[in-house]
């Protein structure tokens, strides 16, 4: 059983996710890494909404770790301001985040180097 079904009477039922409203943790091919609200997916073509770029990130072994648990050292990750939207041409790996890690990735301060 997965950790996001429930079985009732040996039937397993799984959650739907619904692409237009989930927080993502976006890779890309040559852009580098973003979170934010998926707007559309087109092929490789992603649209984020309120989107961000984690540049450097303490206390997440994976993008896997970082979209389930969020940062464990938020002021020690370089993460720059929130963009209202992005369109990412070359998407390799979509991930929707667990609210635990959507409300640490939105914690963690701006970085401004």
């Amino acid at each position: 059983m997965s950790n996001c079904s429930v079985i009732i009477n040996g039937v397993e039922y799984v959650k739907r996710v619904d692409i237009e409203k989930d927080y993502v943790i976006v890779r890309t091919y040559s852009a580098g890494v973003h979170a934010g609200n998926l707007s559309s997916k087109n092929g490789k073509e992603v649209v984020l909404k309120n989107a961000r770029r984690p540049w450097y990130w303490k206390g997440a072994a994976s993008l896997s770790r970082l979209a389930t648990d969020g940062v464990l050292y938020p002021d020690q990750c370089k993460f720059p301001c929130e963009v209202s939207e992005i369109i990412l041409t070359e998407a390799i790996e979509i991930i929707v985040c667990t609210k635990k890690a959507m409300d640490s990735i939105k914690g963690v301060p701006v970085w401004t180097a």
